[in-house]
């Protein structure tokens, strides 16, 4: 059933996505005559609908949402912002959101299509009179050649151009190959090589092909995508271009997280300048190369950052994770070839093409290389997005770039809520890159900073990160729907009912999640899980069976 439906979708219309004519139906009636457009049932329609926290009705009523990502939630600030919302817009009026990007200072709400956070909760009149705007964070590259934070790649839409007609003149393969040799790997997680995704895409035979960005964010504790589609949009706009030159795609879709409003109305400026100026389009610069992409808006989904999850959205389906293989680089978004690349991936490869691979594989430690975007959160003394080279000592960024800690802190969990957890005495014994974190039993991911500090339970923030992928689950597979809700009420009952666990049933949940689910969202907590009961296994021992 779900093959027809990316089909007929794609038939349909593959410019403009299934899922944002759903996510502005109206009622059932708009519901009915969608359905009818594509020839699908009403109970499609419906299925989606109700997939999305931010479709439903309930979420449509309030006024505003707390934020209640891991660092907002560590940092103990969201009950007070959460009690002036409600004395200012009613005690049903204020509804959640899960991370607003606001990490470097906490007390992060959503009123009226824009993030707030800091002393904004105390602004809430200049709010309201349209008179108050949010302060500025840190930004800036510790790394010697800044691929990412400085803008002398594209200080105009000239630039765009200049180096776009360069590209235009180079052989395709000639461009794989330097994207290859630059040795760039996914920004997202995964890691995998970035040039050769492309060029597994690219020796695909088919009469279409996407691109697609994945800018659904929802790792807590990140913002580095944020700042790039609101700072570096062209970075990111020129990598989707390029990209979808080499492989032969004629259409792109930037997948960009409902909670970062201001996102998605700056890449919305960027796309219709370049539109304006030739860059987007019908063949762009007289190359004879047609290409044009749309954003579509996420709608409150997490496991939308899993690939496969993202393209069935895109499609109109519910974001349910697929098997694979076929990878989405054979069959992807409307059962085409599709290359999917995460937003600093793709801002990564215009210097990359102006600079050439020897520049960038020359930053590293030999094995993870090039730059890589930081998060600090608002436990540093100096909070803010960061660029540093890979193989960067963990003791400097904390010491040098994040100025050290302001409070007490037991173990940060860098990579987001699937990220590793690293006790405080071991942090200064790592390095910033792939390898030696994997090797440590941790993950880097996005690289994104959460504090935990002393005064916060290591056993809350276990339930926190259960009820968390409870939350977000797909549903799909058993060992992630059904373990991540045990695991949450097995530490709840621990918590506030004193009832103790058994250390071997949550170390079998563990596995089972491990082992069994489908992509990484149940697959992989137990990192974090077992990374808590090892380095914090005393606050665990009083709640487990003797």
């Amino acid at each position: 059933m779900s093959r027809n439906i990316s089909l007929m979708s794609g038939k349909k219309d593959d410019k403009n996505s299934l899922f944002g004519k759903i996510s502005v139906s109206p009622n059932e009636s708009s519901d009915a005559q969608l359905a009818g457009e594509y020839n699908l049932g009403v109970s499609t329609i419906h299925s989606t609908k109700s997939f999305y926290d931010f479709l439903s009705e309930d979420f449509k009523n309030k006024k505003a949402y707390v934020c209640t990502g891991s660092a907002c939630m560590c940092r103990g600030t969201q009950e007070d912002v959460t009690q002036k919302l409600k004395k200012k817009f009613g005690e049903d009026s204020v509804g959640e959101m899960i991370c607003l990007g606001r990490c470097y200072e906490n007390s992060a709400f959503y009123y009226d299509g824009e993030n707030y956070s800091g002393d904004d909760i105390n602004q809430l009149d200049n709010i309201l009179a349209g008179k108050h705007k949010s302060l500025p964070y840190t930004m800036k590259s510790y790394s010697e050649t800044s691929f990412l934070v400085e803008n002398e790649i594209f200080s105009t839409y000239e630039d765009f151009k200049e180096l776009l007609l360069n590209c235009f003149a180079s052989d395709k393969d000639d461009l794989i190959s330097t994207l290859k040799d630059s040795g760039l790997r996914g920004r997202g997680g995964a890691g995998f090589p970035t040039g050769m995704k492309w060029e597994f895409c690219k020796a695909q035979e088919a009469k279409a092909k996407y691109v697609v960005c994945n800018a659904d964010e929802g790792d807590p504790g990140a913002y580095s995508d944020r700042y790039l589609l609101e700072e570096q949009a062209l970075k990111v706009l020129f990598g989707m271009v390029i990209c979808g030159y080499i492989i032969g795609s004629k259409q792109g879709f930037m997948y960009i997280r409902g909670e970062y409003p201001e996102s998605i109305n700056i890449t919305n400026e960027a796309l219709a300048k370049l539109r304006e100026l030739g860059l987007l389009g019908e063949n762009i610069l007289g190359s004879g190369f047609d290409f044009d992409m749309n954003v579509v808006e996420g709608q409150g989904a997490y496991i939308c950052g899993e690939e496969t999850a993202l393209i069935a959205s895109i499609e109109g389906r519910r974001a349910e994770v697929d098997v694979r293989p076929p990878f989405p680089v054979v069959e992807g978004l409307y059962k085409k070839p599709t290359v999917v690349n995460n937003v600093e991936s793709l801002a990564a490869v215009a210097a990359i093409f102006k600079h050439g691979s020897e520049s960038y594989k020359s930053i590293g430690n030999g094995r993870s290389l090039g730059t890589k975007l930081i998060s600090l959160d608002g436990f540093f003394n100096n909070p803010g997005l960061y660029e540093v080279d890979l193989g960067t000592s963990l003791g400097y960024i904390i010491d040098e770039i994040g100025g050290g800690f302001n409070t007490d802190i037991k173990a940060i969990q860098i990579g987001g809520p699937l990220g590793g957890i690293v006790p405080v005495d071991k942090l200064k014994s790592l390095t910033l890159d792939f390898e030696v974190f994997a090797e440590a039993g941790f993950l880097l991911g996005h690289a994104s900073f959460v504090c935990i500090p002393m005064s916060f339970s290591a056993v809350e923030y276990a339930k926190h990160l259960f009820a968390f992928t409870a939350h977000e689950s797909c549903g799909k597979c058993f060992p992630c729907r059904l373990g991540s809700t045990r695991g949450k009420e097995m530490l709840g009952s621990a918590i506030d009912n004193n009832q103790k666990f058994s250390e071997e049933l949550i170390y079998d949940l563990l596995e089972t999640m491990e082992v069994g689910s489908l992509c990484a969202l149940g697959g992989g907590l137990p990192l974090a899980i077992r990374n808590l009961l090892e380095h914090c296994g005393d606050e665990f021992q009083p709640l487990m069976e003797k």
